[in-house]
């Protein structure tokens, strides 16, 4: 079982020294959240808590992912990074490309681009985006990404993105892998016919396995079963002491659980020192039980 920690929420100024210890303990990587703005009304429901609330509110931050991940980059060499998610559709998929062979070019092979569609209308409606359209808009960049990473011209003329031949630079020397996250059927689904990777959002353990195996069965009813794939929880979901839970979801197919922000029990601000302390804990009461 590989262990990652989410840094969403996490003071920008300290996740470079975060990544670092979290790399020295022996995690895999860490992820990103994002969302552009808290809305002062929001009417749209968190896909992720029983009651529709979200797990943040308007004094939580937000920061850019791409400049964070730089900033880890240059402090670490193993770790990798994973943006979960990263709201695709609200963005034009060039400029995405471009971050993210950025980033891959200050850490090789350990970038993860993880895309969703989202759930708040609000960040849509403020784009002036159609929200309802925002699946198909998301396979729509996701095919634009892996021709811009190429390093060749190419055009494209599609449903929502249309302009003739152009080059991106720089290139990344191998494609990067692109997970997808969402436990929605349409989510599933595409997982299935064009993903490297799959994020789930949490939940029971009986919840998860029925969808590790909807998602490895889409991947072989698409003939991609032989193809590389990850599998991750986006949540630690209780599991971080019920070390049996993990095995079970392990042989169903999950390969990381991501731990819990800091602000979950240590508050909205921490200190350094705090968070290498709970690292520790966690490395030492969990991780080690899985080495």
């Amino acid at each position: 079982m590989k262990f990652w920690q989410s840094m969403a929420f996490c003071e920008p100024e300290q996740c470079a020294e975060v990544a670092r210890y979290a790399e020295e303990l022996g995690f895999e990587g860490v992820t990103l959240a994002e969302h552009q703005f808290f809305p002062e009304k929001l009417e749209s429901r968190f896909p992720f808590s029983h009651d529709g609330l979200p797990l943040f509110d308007a004094e939580d931050e937000w920061p850019e992912m791409w400049p964070l991940i730089g900033a880890m980059a240059t402090s670490t060499r193993r770790i990798r990074f994973c943006t979960a998610v990263h709201i695709l559709p609200l963005f034009h998929p060039i400029s995405v490309a471009r971050s993210a062979a950025t980033a891959e070019a200050l850490a090789p092979g350990r970038i993860v681009l993880g895309v969703g569609a989202g759930w708040m209308r609000e960040e849509y409606d403020a784009f002036g985006i159609d929200f309802s359209t925002r699946g198909r808009r998301l396979e729509e960049a996701i095919e634009i990404l892996r021709r811009a990473w190429t390093g060749e011209m190419f055009e494209f003329h599609g449903e929502f993105y249309d302009f003739d031949r152009v080059l991106v630079r720089p290139a990344p020397a191998a494609p990067i892998p692109i997970w997808i996250g969402g436990t929605s059927e349409p989510a599933l689904r595409r997982t299935g016919r064009i993903a490297e990777g799959w994020m789930g959002g949490g939940g029971a353990s009986d919840e998860m396995v029925e969808l590790l195996e909807r998602v490895h069965g889409l991947r072989s009813e698409e003939g991609r079963a032989h193809l590389p794939f990850e599998t991750m929880t986006l949540h630690s979901v209780g599991l971080q002491r019920n070390f049996d839970d993990v095995r079970r979801l392990e042989g169903a197919g999950l390969d990381g659980v991501v731990h819990i922000p800091f602000r979950a029990t240590l508050g909205r601000r921490s200190s350094l020192s705090e968070k290498r302390a709970y690292l520790d804990t966690f490395a030492e009461e969990v991780m080690s039980e899985f080495v």
